[in-house]
């Protein structure tokens, strides 16, 4: 087990400011124990209208202190757009007064981690004369469209030609693998504003921080790389699901949301291995209510056992009788300690949105993968998936935009059954899993990042 470093003299002081949504707190809180276990002092900014459902003080040997967000504790935005706007309009004034605090204190800030989505903060940075680097959230593959699309070139032109995109470390793509915002706007323009932002001062950074590792991604990682300093440190999840060299990191410990933990594992406890299929479309993802009842007959007519996690707010899109009917089969939860059930014995195959962490969580567990992507960066995951990393199958979107029940059964079969189909997937799963395990062990490609990364700043450190 790897106990937290001891060193001479004050630690150095950095602070990590993720954008308060689950999907970008979960990795951000990770890296910050990696560092805390590395023998940083490490403070993890909150959002004040998160107020109770976030701990103050030291927790997991980080310390976290909430920042005025433009919300009071319990007020709610109506719209993203509306949360971002009233966000970026308080926290510089915010971040620069706890900066300033900090500076009168024997341990100055000397580094700042900021959300990718955040580069302003770099510049703030700067002109207090502090250092600083984006976490990016989402793979380098996506990141790499996202810059093809504001360079134009060939990515404008296969779209415009609505032919296959070839680009430099990148597989073929089609149109539909591609983020959904290379698109445009469509009705998130403050999501679109912030996503194509990460590139504005991108070359001033001193360090590139990624949840994804070396192996994973090889080759996108080299062309990036020859562009900017980055640097993959992932998998960021805890660490007992991995190397288990930080034996206290059982769970993020940091959550939005209330997880039905004792009914899950009880109902998982009671089913045969590889029984389970687990359906889970991430803390923002909303489905149509006819799409809803497709996947709903879906699910039925796979004849398999599923855990559904639906949203206290998607319940009334569950079709009427349906947990009644297939009651022997299932269970419905609001939430679910999405970790603990990928690690279970029952579970055979997880059908996800593929968000970023849920990707990266099924790869690091060895848990094969039905892609059902949303928007954002879900298709472009999708596609490594199914093609790239060949640990699961893509469902089909029917020409109206909707994925029929007799898909979603035929995906669940063809991962779940026995068969050629699932040997493979169940094959690449297993290495992956073992990859991801290496990546963040001692001496592995993630772990010799973050200790370059320390070892950068305490120089630093002691030659002030």
């Amino acid at each position: 087990m790897e106990m937290r470093k001891q060193r001479t003299g004050s630690a150095s002081h950095v602070l990590v400011l993720p954008l308060p949504i689950q999907g970008h707190i979960n990795p951000m809180l990770q890296f910050s124990k990696r560092l805390a276990s590395k023998g940083l002092k490490v403070t993890l900014l909150t959002p004040t209208s998160t107020g109770n459902s976030m701990p103050q003080g030291n927790v997991f040997s980080i310390n976290i202190e909430h920042i005025f967000d433009g919300y009071k504790e319990g007020e709610r935005a109506a719209t993203a757009d509306e949360y971002i706007e009233r966000f970026m309009g308080a926290v510089p004034l915010s971040l620069t007064e706890l900066i300033e605090k900090y500076s009168a204190t024997q341990t100055p800030v000397k580094f700042i981690i900021y959300d990718s989505i955040l580069p302003w903060v770099l510049d703030l940075a700067k002109s207090l004369g502090i250092e600083g680097g984006p976490f990016f959230t989402q793979t380098c593959a996506v990141t790499a469209l996202y810059y093809h699309k504001l360079q134009g070139g060939a990515l404008k032109t296969a779209m415009e030609e609505k032919s296959l995109v070839s680009l430099p470390s990148l597989p073929q793509l089609e149109l539909n693998d591609l983020p959904s915002l290379v698109h445009g706007p469509g009705s998130y323009p403050g999501v679109y504003g912030l996503i194509f932002s990460q590139f504005s001062n991108i070359d001033e950074a001193s360090w590139l921080l990624w949840n994804t590792f070396n192996e994973l991604e090889d080759e996108i990682v080299d062309w990036m790389a020859s562009k900017w300093p980055v640097k993959p440190i992932g998998p960021t999840i805890p660490s007992m699901f991995l190397d288990k060299r930080l034996e206290d990191d059982k769970e993020y410990g940091i959550s939005l949301f209330n997880p039905n933990s004792e009914t899950c594992m009880k109902w998982l406890d009671s089913k045969e291995p590889g029984s389970v299929v687990y359906v889970s479309f991430g803390s923002l993802a909303a489905l149509t209510d006819d799409q809803m009842a497709e996947l709903a007959w879906g699910l039925k007519r796979s004849n398999a056992h599923f855990l559904w996690v639906v949203r206290e707010s998607e319940k009334q899109k569950v079709p009427a009788n349906f947990a009644e009917e297939t009651a022997e089969m299932g269970l419905i939860v609001t939430w679910s300690p999405q970790l603990e059930v990928l690690a279970h014995k029952s579970v055979g195959c997880f059908m996800t949105h593929c968000g970023w962490n849920s990707t990266l969580e099924a790869l690091s567990l060895g848990v094969p993968m039905v892609a059902m992507p949303q928007w954002t960066d879900q298709p472009t995951n999708a596609k490594f998936v199914a093609d790239v990393w060949q640990v699961g199958v893509r469902i089909k979107v029917g020409e109206n935009g909707m994925v029929t029940r007799e898909e979603i059964e035929r995906c669940i079969t063809e991962v779940m059954m026995d068969g050629e189909r699932r040997d493979e997937i169940r094959t690449n799963s297993e290495k992956w899993k073992k990859l991801a395990i290496m990546a963040m062990d001692e001496g592995g490609s993630s772990d010799k990042n973050i200790e370059e990364f320390v070892a950068k700043l305490e120089s630093k450190q002691q030659l002030q």
